[in-house]
């Protein structure tokens, strides 16, 4: 069985990778986490027959999007659906997502699987002569749609907002409106303007503190109607200081894919759960820890996860929003679907050179499921970038 393959160097020479991990990773044994709640924010896998023009009219693979879906139930997770991780607003259209939320929705209900989907505005174009009221009907829409499906709400930042938007209390009138209508109580979602350039000076302020403050005074307002609030700005501090602010009924999800292991862990004054989009692509790695937390066990869940942030970081190296490449690619690699094809055509989005060092992180993680097969997957993806073996290892 082959456990070493050639990769690329910047200068276009090869280098021989002994790869670390030779075992086939075992499936933690499916359970209820109990100490946090953990989603993984899923993607979706295309379906690259389905269309003629894959970035205007995207196909997607239902049954190998749903089938991942029930891998991440089976092993504990809960379901993060149509969110930035499964392309939202960058391939993923709202039409899409309506059909992905209610499939999703309905194979969560056949094992018992727990499941949150986003709800946004994207079927908007974002326009600052839009009016408050256009946002609000959009939301509305949307967060009716999900309520009707069954699944609990993450209400979603909207790149429509930001665009209209002319101060704090036009972010404080729009998710007033919106909460006050929900019917059980949903997840905030603050999303990084890293993560998508068109949120800058989201909450009506440049000023990360300034916009706290105004995140903070909707959720005291309306701490009946909130479960939790995720925040994605890759700043643990920042992220520190708001949780020890929420009011005790209001979870913190943490959605930083950089310093996730010891925000979960937290601290004298508390900690934070997790929404995340690498909980995807280390699911195995992550659902372990997570057991090891629940058993008391701190440093096997310390030692478990952070050995995924190398891999986390390399993963959401700016441009952060092309993560998403990152993560089907591990999926490809362990054999979760038969292609490395993303719709939007997504895949062009990082280098052959960035891949390669991601095969080595992930290798070096202990994520790949099948280690032998994950080289006989990486070699025609490299040669495709015209990279090709040296030789026959063995």
């Amino acid at each position: 069985m082959n456990h070493s393959i050639y990769l690329p160097k910047q200068d276009g020479t090869t280098y021989h990778y002994q790869l670390t991990q030779t075992e086939a990773l075992p499936q933690p044994s499916k359970s209820t986490f109990k100490s946090r709640v953990a989603y993984s924010a899923a993607h979706v896998v295309t379906n690259p027959f389905g269309s003629s023009d894959p970035v205007k009219e995207p196909a997607i693979d239902w049954e190998q999007t749903m089938k991942y879906r029930h891998y991440l139930w089976s092993l504990g997770m809960s379901v993060a659906e149509a969110m930035d991780t499964a392309q939202r607003g960058m391939g993923l259209q709202w039409s899409h997502a309506k059909e992905l939320i209610t499939r999703s929705v309905q194979e969560a209900k056949s094992v018992g699987g727990n499941i949150a989907s986003g709800a946004g505005t994207d079927h908007l174009t974002p326009d600052p002569q839009m009016t408050i009221e256009e946002v609000v009907n959009a939301y509305e829409e949307q967060v009716s749609y999900i309520e009707a499906a069954g699944s609990k709400v993450i209400l979603m930042a909207s790149r429509a907002l930001a665009s209209c938007a002319r101060s704090a209390e036009d972010y404080e009138y729009v998710y007033g409106r919106i909460l006050d209508q929900v019917s059980q109580p949903v997840i905030l979602h603050w999303l990084g303007e890293m993560f998508d350039p068109n949120l800058s000076g989201y909450w009506g302020n440049e000023d990360i503190d300034e916009a706290m403050e105004v995140l903070l005074r909707i959720i005291e307002r309306h701490a009946d109607k909130i479960e939790g609030i995720k925040i994605s700005l890759l700043d643990d501090q920042k992220e520190i200081k708001m949780r020890r602010r929420l009011p005790q009924s209001v979870k913190m999800y943490t959605g930083d894919d950089f310093n996730y292991p010891s925000l979960i862990e937290g601290d004298e004054q508390g900690y934070s759960h997790a929404l995340l989009g690498i909980f995807d692509p280390i699911a195995p790695a992550a659902a372990s820890a997570m057991q090891d937390l629940d058993h008391g066990d701190i440093q096997k869940f310390r030692d478990k996860l952070d050995r995924t942030v190398p891999l986390a970081r390399h993963i959401f190296q700016k441009p952060t929003y092309a993560y998403k490449t990152g993560v089907v690619f591990l999926a490809y690699l362990n054999g979760h679907q038969p292609h490395f094809r993303m719709i939007a055509g997504a895949e062009s989005a990082r280098s052959i050179l960035h891949f390669a060092k991601l095969f080595e992180l992930a290798d070096q993680a202990q994520v790949l499921k099948d280690p032998a097969r994950a080289v006989e997957k990486m070699k025609p993806v490299l040669q495709l970038a015209g990279v090709h073996q040296s030789e026959v290892i063995k």
